[in-house]
């Protein structure tokens, strides 16, 4: 009987399932640690280099694995990027579903705020790790992606919580039309993802040490306030 395996449900060959090093049909010794290990790779030159500029062949290298290996696991170049951004982006939107969810249990309407901060929360944090700025830089860079690319990538980890966050808004400041807050979510969006990522370059424009790149805290205050100014204008 054929094996079906890998992410993409491709038939395993004979071949395949007797290969040494593998634990039964299809399955490599250490798949889960090999598996991240190729995700972190990738998520880095995804960042740096964008999709159309990084090539298999330079993922295999970073992750010192075989081009056959990557193709086993997520089946082609898309399925490596669909993979490496729904990986954190997926746990992000998550994260700000709970965070609302324990403001909207307090009893009272949240405030404006509270909101903001629970929508940037999971994301500020990523600063914390090497590699959690590796993804901010990658969720940036997926704004200039290809509308094929990118759209669907975005609408399926973040779609459900971002609506949710759009009608808290509209709670919060009763009368504002859905096209404003929905407009409101979206420069907050815009705003986080070139402040969190880096993209302002300000410890360059500030180099007597004003701006420390490790604060997170002072970061999403600074964001916090200036966000919270537009969306209660």
């Amino acid at each position: 009987m054929q094996t079906i395996t890998g992410r993409r449900g491709n038939a395993a060959s004979p071949a395949e399932k007797s290969k040494p090093g593998r634990k039964g049909p299809g399955r490599p010794e250490g798949a889960s640690n090999l598996r991240d290990e190729i995700l972190d790779a990738a998520e880095e030159l995804f960042a740096n280099l964008g999709y159309a500029g990084t090539t298999m062949r330079e993922v295999s290298q970073h992750a010192k694995v075989t081009q056959a290996l990557i193709s086993y696991y997520f089946g082609s170049k898309y399925g490596l990027f669909e993979e490496v951004f729904l990986r954190r982006g997926s746990a992000i939107s998550d994260e700000r579903l709970k965070n609302l969810e324990t403001l909207q249990a307090q009893g009272e309407k949240p405030v404006v705020r509270a909101i903001v901060e629970a929508f940037l929360l999971p994301t500020v944090v990523l600063r914390t790790s090497v590699q959690g700025r590796h993804f901010l830089r990658l969720q940036a860079r997926l704004h200039t992606e290809p509308p094929n690319i990118s759209y669907a990538l975005r609408d399926k980890a973040y779609g459900t919580s971002t609506q949710r966050y759009v009608d808290a808004l509209k709670e919060a400041l009763p009368g504002l039309s859905d096209l404003d807050a929905n407009w409101r979510i979206t420069l907050m969006v815009g705003t986080y993802l070139y402040a969190f990522s880096d993209s302002h370059r300000m410890e360059e424009r500030l180099p007597d040490g004003q701006y420390n790149p490790d604060d997170w805290q002072s970061l999403i205050q600074q964001v916090t306030s200036f966000v919270v100014g537009g969306m209660s204008a």
